[in-house]
């Protein structure tokens, strides 16, 4: 007697209960390793991306979202702080190393960071090809970038400005690829890391472009109103030309007894002409002085503008590791009262994301064992009714020298092809379903943040979905024991 053939068929013929068994445990399977996978993921990404980082400093704002966009990188900055007021907290001895990062553009939806050498030794990154930053306009990129845009050494390409990919305000400067990195499994596979100089001179270039723009409308409006002022100068000596010569024909026409009183008048007028003339001259050219002298003015206030801006350039955050825990007692309180930045304290603001998050993982946990709970009482009922519906079938069986244990096998056999066939489709799934719904919800950069799911958590979960249905089965066998063959045969006929 082939049992397997018989168990198939037995689940053939109640396509309903079958599915119903399948889906549910499927379902429960899902969730379980989903769950679990999600929490895995997080934990290492906490531990591993963390490194020697002992704190964040930025600029104002919320501490959870610098900490995310400093060392995670899937949230914005919350702005900018000054690198010459950062470099002053540098000098407490209680600090052992900091390493400043700037950022603001994108290439192809990847962050390019703006860096010193330091900050690839943070997450024990290793050259795979190529070598180091050495000058402004140089790129290492990471091993998920290199493979998602197919850059290699030698390559340039263009940045976005923002953190996310477009097309519209794209930069002039273009970066040449020098080196790319091993994979890490850490965020850092997903950056482009250049030096803070690149950065800066990619900013300052709009900058300049914004103020010789300002500049030449300033000088354009200055040369107008100098050839206004030269025109009217002009029409002015003109006037008084004309003036003097219809003087002079009046007196030609005038008594010959009133010439030299004329004349003398005529001489007080022309002098006096004169010296309209050249008091208006004089205006005109104490005007003009003072045109040069504003321009003049204006361009050193550029200039000196432009100077300041040199002096004072801009980072996104520093991160910092301390010497000793005594650092983290005192320093943060002392930059979140006395200065215009703040301090965050990346571990603690990791776990209470992680606690926020708890919830949630907690609450969907209860609900797939609690789904799991009714896939097994769906599969103790289907047996049951299967073992009640054909005690005759069964005890016939019996007759025909079928052993008990041939019977318990049989119903058996149908639990566990149960068991198996949800299990391939709830970890199928799992590998599927899961990095497709992190993808297009935007939750994270997940190939690099989403780790495999350890074999000692699918082998936990495969042995709690075993236990749980052998004891439907366990219970659905019962009446099989207790069998009597021969009032079973004598009440059905």
């Amino acid at each position: 007697m082939n049992v397997w053939k018989i168990s198939w068929k037995n689940l053939k013929s109640k396509p309903l209960y079958t599915f119903l068994s399948v889906f549910a445990l499927s379902l429960s399977i899902l969730l379980l390793l989903g769950v679990q996978q999600i929490k895995s993921s997080f934990e290492y990404q906490m531990e591993n991306n963390l490194g020697d980082i002992d704190l964040v400093i930025g600029a104002k704002g919320s501490p959870l979202q610098l900490v995310l966009a400093s060392i995670l990188h899937i949230d914005n900055p919350t702005g900018n702080i000054s690198y010459d007021e950062a470099k002053k907290i540098t000098k407490n001895p209680l600090i052992e190393t900091t390493v400043p990062i700037s950022y603001g553009d994108n290439y192809k939806g990847f962050r390019i960071v703006g860096t010193t050498g330091e900050f690839v030794h943070l997450y024990n990154a290793n050259l795979e090809s190529g070598r180091d930053v050495e000058k402004p306009y140089e790129v290492v990129i990471g091993f998920a970038v290199a493979n998602a845009t197919s850059l290699e050494v030698g390559d340039t390409f263009l940045s976005s400005h923002g953190l996310i990919d477009n097309d519209f305000d794209v930069h002039d400067e273009k970066f040449t690829v020098v080196g790319i990195l091993e994979s890490t499994e850490k965020i850092i596979d997903r950056l482009i890391i250049s030096d803070l100089q690149s950065i800066w001179d990619v900013h300052d270039h709009e900058g300049h472009d914004h103020e010789s723009h300002a500049a030449t409308d300033h000088n354009e409006h200055h040369e107008k109103q100098d050839a206004h002022n030269e025109h009217a100068h002009d029409e002015h000596e003109e006037h008084n030309h004309d003036k003097h010569l219809d003087h002079e024909d009046h007196d030609n026409h005038s008594f010959i007894n009133e010439e030299d009183e004329n004349h003398t008048h005529g001489d007080q007028d022309h002098e006096s002409n004169e010296h309209e003339h050249n008091d208006h001259k004089g205006d005109n050219h104490e005007k003009h002085i003072d045109n040069d002298k504003h321009e003049y003015e204006g361009h050193h206030h550029e200039e000196h503008e432009h100077a300041e801006h040199d002096e004072d350039k801009m980072i996104t955050s520093l991160l910092v590791s301390f010497r000793n825990p005594t650092g983290l007692l005192t320093l943060p309180r002392s930059i979140n009262e006395d200065t215009n930045m703040q301090a965050a304290l990346p571990k603690y603001e990791l776990d209470k994301l992680y606690n926020y998050m708890g919830i949630g993982l907690k609450t969907i946990t209860w609900i797939a064992y609690l789904i799991l709970l009714i896939s097994g009482l769906t599969i103790f009922i289907s047996l049951y009714k299967m073992v009640k519906e054909r005690a005759f079938d069964l005890a016939l069986m019996r007759t025909y020298g079928a052993t008990q244990f041939q019977l318990i096998r049989m119903v058996a056999y149908e639990g566990f092809v149960v068991i198996c066939v949800a299990f391939i489709i709830g970890l199928t799934l799992v590998k599927l379903v899961l990095p497709l719904m992190l993808k297009f919800a935007k939750v994270m950069p997940y190939e690099s943040t989403l780790k495999q799911l350890p074999f000692k958590d699918i082998l936990s979960i495969g042995i709690l979905v075993f236990l749980i249905i052998a004891v439907s089965i366990g219970v659905a066998v019962y009446p099989i024991m207790k069998m009597k063959v021969s009032e079973i045969l004598s009440d059905e006929k």
